[in-house]
């Protein structure tokens, strides 16, 4: 079913498609060349690309000084003798003494596309995770202190776009420029909820995926930081490596070497219109639908995950990072992320739900379910929590997640333990039910049957998986596009994605498109249901000032728009 026109009115999430450069918020983005697509047919049949290579410059004191040093690196490439191997991909990267931001580095930059991936704060390990090798994913404390808090890059050394469903001969496309020995070369992107279904204009640019290795990348660490650019080629893929040097040293030359403080606290904004896909009339009469199928004789379905878009005009342009900077600070146990094509939308989210961590042989998912409000003391806040633990319906939709996930991993793993088997994850604004699950693969070639199988989980489709997600294609009336969908990064030695909830797509106009969902079960009131998808978009409508303005919104069923009133 298509689209619901009410998003496609006048000042639309989209106006038409700018050439070369474009307004994002209030700042002017200069989109950079798209290198090559390394997911160009056959691609993935010709193995690892002939060079695959990291190297270490002398650390640098400060972002200005390693942004010089990597300009004269990338020249000094250029002045000798070109490569002999017909494809490869090399990353140069330079340490800075000192921690820098990667959302005000991101801030400073001009360049699309560009992509933020933030790692959630480690969860505490169990011994009955430890034993199964994988513990939650996390690595020791030496490993951790190497790894990336946040990563922030821009323009792209190769990317990866389809328009068919996600396959074994990409994943292996993206794998050809991935290597153990080089961790720190990752792919980060996003692929689409359902692939199948219909794509609206506002997900165009972003096809049934999207991967890109960026050329210039800051690499936040605990104490410090690494400012690195890699450069790509392939003969086979028409991307020579002149093509590839000179494109790269086009974007070095607009690289800011500074930084630019972000507001944390709001956007400063006032909503003008709030406009719901489906109507609250429309969400009642697909939820009923659906609980007929889950009570009827024939048992269709177990559980369905409906979803919800707000689009929010605000009076200013909210600029992606300004947004994404927000998020940081209010879901510091999640995981934030930013995705944006070039001439695209900003996806943009905050999601709290990991689908999986691999690193080697090690996997760890978890299952995320149920949702309460966090008290306003602390022991409201503990009865909340209690209510939620107690509660059967919950405790229904929960067990369905969870024992769905370890019935998909078991299909590919030698062993999978659960632990625990259901505790509270208690975050800013909601708490949820969640249980870690962890195991091991038989090689790192399953690592694209783990990501085929767990996507989409039955927390954000339903149960059982095609029958759901035929229901979603009849009864929602909007595109879902990358919402709900795998978001984060492939490496050599390890990869990691969250599913990508809590999330919204920014336009080049005034328009915020906010995604949240539900799941229905027997014992669903869709009434409540309404109300959590409230509390889900809670962050935004709150960052948006929605909360704080002294105004009234009345909802019109009939267009399903909410109309501002003055006081």
């Amino acid at each position: 079913m298509p689209p619901s026109s009410s998003l496609y009115s006048p000042g639309r999430l989209l106006p038409a498609r700018p050439t070369s450069a474009t307004t994002v918020g209030r700042w002017s983005r200069v989109s950079c060349s798209l290198s090559m697509n390394g997911c160009a047919p056959g691609a993935g049949e010709r193995g690892a690309v002939c060079v695959r290579e990291a190297r270490a410059l002398p650390a640098a004191p400060a972002p200005q000084d390693a942004v010089g040093q990597l300009r004269a690196a990338v020249d000094a490439l250029g002045a000798g003798a070109p490569p002999a191997a017909p494809s490869g991909i090399i990353r140069i990267e330079v340490p800075i003494a000192q921690r820098v931001d990667a959302v005000e580095w991101l801030h400073a930059q001009a360049a699309l596309p560009r992509c933020f991936f933030s790692a959630r704060a480690p969860l505490p390990d169990t011994p009955a995770l430890a034993a199964c090798g994988s513990s939650n994913g996390n690595g020791s404390l030496s490993d951790q202190w190497k790894q990336p808090v946040s990563v922030a890059g821009v323009g792209s050394a190769v990317f990866f776009r389809g328009t068919e469903p996600f396959s074994l001969a990409d994943w292996r496309a993206i794998k050809r420029f991935l290597s153990r020995d080089c961790p720190l070369i990752r792919a980060y992107g996003v692929i689409r909820f359902d692939a199948t279904s219909d794509v609206s204009v506002e997900w165009a640019d972003y096809g049934s995926f999207y991967f890109i290795v960026p050329q210039v990348e800051i690499n936040e660490l605990e104490e410090s930081s690494v400012l690195a650019t890699t450069i790509a080629w392939d003969d086979s893929l028409s991307w020579t490596w002149h093509n590839a040097l000179t494109d790269l040293q086009s974007l070095l030359q607009k690289i800011s070497p500074c930084s630019v403080q972000v507001n944390k606290s709001s956007l400063q904004t006032t909503i003008m219109s709030l406009n719901h896909v489906p109507t609250k009339a429309s969400w009642d009469l697909a939820v009923t639908k659906a609980l007929q199928m889950i009570k009827g004789r024939q048992r269709d379905l177990v559980k369905v995950v409906l979803a919800r878009c707000s689009r929010y005009i605000t009076d200013t342009c909210i600029d992606p990072v300004e947004l994404l900077a927000c998020l940081k600070v209010e879901g510091p146990n999640a995981y934030q992320f930013c995705i944006q094509p070039s001439d695209a939308p900003a996806f943009v989210g905050n999601s709290p739900e990991k689908l999986f961590h691999r690193k080697y042989l090690n996997i760890s998912s978890e299952a995320l379910a149920g949702t309460r409000a966090r008290g306003k003391t602390r022991a409201d806040d503990f009865q909340i929590g209690q209510d939620l633990l107690l509660s059967s319906k919950e405790d229904i939709e929960f067990t369905i997640v969870r024992d769905s996930i370890k019935k998909k991993l078991e299909m590919i793993c030698d062993e999978v333990v659960v632990h625990p088997s259901k505790a509270l994850r208690k975050l800013p604004r909601v708490q949820h039910l969640s249980a870690q699950l962890a195991a091991r693969i038989r090689n790192e070639d399953d690592e694209f049957e783990i990501l085929n199988t767990l996507h989409p989980t039955p927390a954000v489709c339903g149960l059982p998986t095609e029958e759901s997600r035929r229901f979603i294609r009849e009864y929602e009336i909007f595109d879902r596009g990358m919402y709900a969908g795998p978001v984060g990064w492939f490496g050599g030695a390890e990869s990691e994605f969250a599913v990508g909830i809590r999330s919204a797509l920014l336009g080049k106009g005034h328009s915020t498109l906010v995604y949240a969902g539900v799941g229905i079960v027997d014992g669903t009131n869709p009434s409540f249901e309404w109300d959590e998808l409230d509390l889900k978009a809670s962050q935004f409508a709150k960052l948006l000032q929605y909360q704080e303005q002294h105004i009234r919104y009345q909802e019109a069923e009939n267009m399903g728009t909410v109309i501002r009133i003055e006081k």
